[in-house]
């Protein structure tokens, strides 16, 4: 196995594990005690920020570069053996190759977009940071939270450097960004550092609807509409995860519906739109893992994360229960079917795989 193929395995048992232990959070008896209290680190660290690693690491000329995100991966056999200390200085590592890359770039390319990408990747060090000295994962939370928005809204930028976006409307991004981090410096449980967080979801949440490259796929049809959907439901997520502060802040469920707003909502709606062009990345190959069936997977997500959330708001404990588990197999599943269409068109000839993705 090519070593930027390594931490696949270890990405898929992150993703797993911290699919039970977020089972087990929602109350379900499930035999495997670490995997619960590890839920958001196997899911921030183990699962996404190696993602996020290995995708641009996987650019990178000398193989020493591919290391980073295995190290990374090997963080999340630390948690499940119960040794959380080595598992973030695994993580801090991998971070540390992120911000590398990031540095490395930025030097030679001057964008804006990189600023955004390398103020993510340092929320993440901070978040780990934090985590080892109080040994909290809520007081890593908006860190990480930080590390995934800074991170799209970068990647969303970079996209769309070609477009005819306004000078203000740019700078207006940079003021939400900048909100958004003072959001997070601040205590969470402050009222002021809820509301700035709030803020900066709700505006980046329209900018992005407004001058997004999403509003131009979603004209076309087939796979480029996919990409578009997921997307603009995505920001529709991210509204709705700063909407929360506002409209339910004593609510006794507001946490769980801060984070999984933001996390299952905003986050997987970008992920699921992104996998078709990350994974090929990843993977050096032109083959997407793209078929009209994603599409009823998709839907399926959707609707059983309202669901879970619909339920949460009202206080039904039981059924919230219910619709996150099933959530959460909705997302194994979408993996799996990813996977299988992957393996079918790397099995295929050029002209059908080229036949059956349009």
């Amino acid at each position: 196995m090519k070593l930027r193929l390594l931490p696949l395995p270890l990405v898929l048992l992150a993703i797993v594990t911290g699919i039970v232990g977020g089972w087990m959070r929602l109350g379900w008896k499930i035999p495997l005690p670490e995997a619960s209290f590890q839920h958001g680190i196997l899911m921030t660290g183990g699962f996404l920020g190696t993602l996020i690693t290995l995708e641009r690491t996987v650019s990178m000329p000398s193989n020493w570069w591919r290391m980073f995100p295995l190290v990374a991966a090997i963080s999340s056999i630390f948690l499940l053996l119960g040794e959380r200390q080595f598992a973030l200085m695994a993580l801090t590592i991998g971070n540390a190759g992120l911000l590398a890359v990031y540095i490395i770039q930025m030097a030679k390319h001057k964008d804006a977009y990189w600023y955004l990408l390398l103020a993510g990747a340092t929320c993440w060090l901070l978040g780990n940071l934090v985590l080892l000295k109080v040994g909290l994962v809520a007081a890593a939370t908006t860190w990480w939270i930080g590390f995934i928005f800074l991170t799209i809204v970068g990647e969303r930028l970079e996209l769309t450097r070609y477009l005819n976006i306004p000078k203000w409307a740019k700078a207006l991004l940079w003021v939400f960004a900048t909100l958004l981090i003072i959001g997070i410096a601040l205590p969470f449980h402050s009222v002021y550092g809820q509301q700035l967080m709030g803020v900066a979801s709700i505006g980046t949440a329209f900018w992005l609807m407004k001058y997004d490259m999403a509003r131009i796929g979603i004209r076309k049809a087939g796979f480029h509409r996919y990409v578009a959907t997921g997307l603009l439901v995505g920001y529709g997520w991210l509204l709705i995860n700063g909407l929360t502060v506002f409209l339910i802040p004593n609510h006794p469920l507001f946490y769980d519906l801060f984070l999984h707003t933001f996390f299952l909502g905003f986050a997987f709606s970008m992920i699921w739109a992104h996998a078709p062009i990350i994974f090929p990345a990843i993977l050096k190959t032109t083959h997407r893992p793209y078929h009209p069936i994603l599409w009823v997977i998709w839907g399926l997500f959707q609707l059983t994360l309202i669901g879970r959330t619909v339920f949460a708001w009202m206080g039904n404990t039981e059924l919230r229960k219910w619709l996150g588990g099933a959530n959460g197999v909705v997302v194994l599943m979408m993996f799996a079917t990813m996977a299988v269409i992957m393996i079918y068109r790397l099995s295929k000839k050029p002209s059908t795989i080229n036949s059956e993705s349009k």
